[in-house]
């Protein structure tokens, strides 16, 4: 017994002995610490508060996890509130997405979109799958497709490998395309063995040189994938309108970097143009180069910033024919924003889709060129609300990015430049990336695609139409400032296509 306490008191010696070093070295931290805010000069609130000052910048980092959990409001964030997030999360889970007690969503404000019910819906006997589209009926080999939504440019290198693999399995199950982003084909977005759309961006990233320039052979290598479907020139983006795309050093390995044909380690930052491309001439001459060497559908992405210029390349295009024209044109939103970009080029730069989209239907109609040239939209596309009504706008797909995130779990953690997302999605960390298990998250990526088409159909059944392709500017209203709504069709009037 004797024996038993002895060891008893040395382990309460020891005990007592931790606590008086973990408290001297606690208050030796915290008089190192204050000596440093009080003698630094950078920061006021540090130098007048040493120590406790630094709960401040503390705070003030949590608070962006933290505020969208118990602060903001369902409807009140940007750029997705819960409730958009909220449906995302439950069609990728695929769970039951109905919702009780009535709408949070404010019906009155400016802007907010209304579908034109009818009072005899369409029965489901007679809804019928959204009716295929051929895109490049000219190519050798056109592209056909019963999708209405696909997967809009994320690279590799921007996202993690496992997202680009769950991405690309998800996309093979829901008969989907995934477009590569501008930093090149790698082996997991063919892994999945879905449809693929290659993105030319302006560093030429996987068809370019050793100094940069388009390389016919690697654009022939690139076509010879019997997956590569389309090849999309990108203009803009809208995260950066006019600036190009930023990939950090960080995030550049060794493989992404072979991919690429790139230095590793180093900040990817793109041209903010493609150099050769200075006017509507030198544009369509690059859509035909592609076209002729790949033999198959070529269009370009971008964001509106002067509808005049629409203008101008429909004339151009007629002048040499209509057979120089893209096969589609991906409109991007100013309200895009996967990519790293500058605060004032993120905010306050381009033209948003919803002013944008009729903006571009109308002038390829006035110009006969609505059937030639197929439109593809994306920018904040993640509800069936939204795709909904970019189809009654005119539109022929819709594309998203940040919708797809969600699916994989992305959290809006904001820290999509950082290499610390901390869903996997945009990261390089092994570690961080071991939560994302790319045949568990395919699953979730398959099931929104099918939930985002599925819940379009619903819209347009109430509308009166068979499927969604058939609903147009008559089918939705818009409120306007003074509390009324007004139909689509009046307010943005019906252009008729010229021959």
């Amino acid at each position: 017994m004797g024996e038993m306490f002895t060891l008893l008191n040395l382990v309460l010696e020891w005990m007592a002995l931790l606590f008086i070093f973990a408290v001297g070295s606690l208050i030796l931290v915290i008089a190192i610490t204050y000596v440093i805010d009080r003698t630094q000069t950078r920061q006021a609130i540090r130098r007048n508060y040493p120590v406790v000052g630094r709960f401040r910048y503390l705070f003030e980092h949590l608070g962006e996890f933290f505020r969208q959990y118990f602060f903001a409001m369902d409807r009140e964030e940007l750029p997705f509130n819960r409730a958009q997030r909220s449906w995302v999360y439950r069609a990728a889970k695929n769970l039951d997405n109905t919702i009780a007690f009535g709408s949070t969503k404010d019906l009155r404000a400016p802007g907010s979109v209304l579908f034109a019910n009818t009072p005899f819906p369409t029965l489901g006997q007679d809804a019928v799958d959204p009716r295929p589209i051929t895109i490049g009926d000219a190519c050798h080999h056109p592209y056909t497709t019963q999708a209405l939504i696909g997967i809009s440019g994320m690279s590799y290198g921007a996202i993690s490998r496992p997202a680009v693999r769950a991405l690309s399995m998800g996309a093979k199950q829901a008969g989907i395309w995934m477009n590569t982003g501008e930093g090149g084909l790698s082996p997991y977005h063919l892994e999945g063995g879905c449809d693929i759309v290659f993105q030319i961006g302006t560093a030429k990233n996987g068809v370019r040189t050793p100094d940069g320039q388009l390389s016919d052979d690697r654009i022939r290598e690139v076509a010879a994938h019997e997956q590569v479907k389309m090849f999309e020139l990108k203009l803009s983006q809208g995260a950066k309108p006019g600036k190009g795309g930023i990939l950090p050093g960080s995030k550049v390995t060794a493989e992404i970097a072979g991919i690429r044909g790139i230095e590793m380690g180093k900040d990817a930052i793109s041209p903010n143009r493609h150099p050769e491309i200075i006017d509507n001439d030198s544009l369509l001459d690059m859509i035909q180069r592609v076209r002729e060497v790949a033999g198959k559908p070529v269009g370009f992405k971008f964001v509106i910033g002067d509808d005049a210029w629409l203008d101008s390349l429909c004339e151009t295009i007629n002048a040499r024919g209509v057979g120089s024209a893209p096969d589609f044109i991906t409109l991007d939103s100013a309200d895009g924003g996967t990519g790293a970009a500058p605060m004032p080029l993120m905010d306050d730069v381009g033209v948003p889709l919803r002013e944008a989209l009729p903006m571009l239907v109308d002038a390829l109609k006035r110009h006969g060129l609505r059937e030639r040239v197929k439109v593809i939209c994306s920018g904040k596309m993640i509800t069936p609300a939204d795709v909904a009504w970019a189809l009654c706008m005119g539109a022929d797909f819709c594309v998203t990015a940040r919708g797809f995130m969600f699916s994989l779990g992305c959290i809006q953690a904001l820290q999509c430049n950082k290499n610390t997302c901390p869903t996997g999605i945009t990261t390089h960390n092994r570690k961080l990336q071991r939560g994302l298990v790319p045949e568990d998250k395919a699953e979730r990526v398959a099931h929104y695609a099918r939930n985002l088409t599925k819940e379009v159909g619903v819209i347009a059944h109430s509308c009166g139409v068979r499927e969604p392709r058939e609903l147009t500017r008559r089918h939705a209203r818009i409120v306007l400032p003074n509390g009324r709504s007004e139909r689509l069709d009046l307010l943005y009037p019906e252009v008729a296509n010229n021959p």
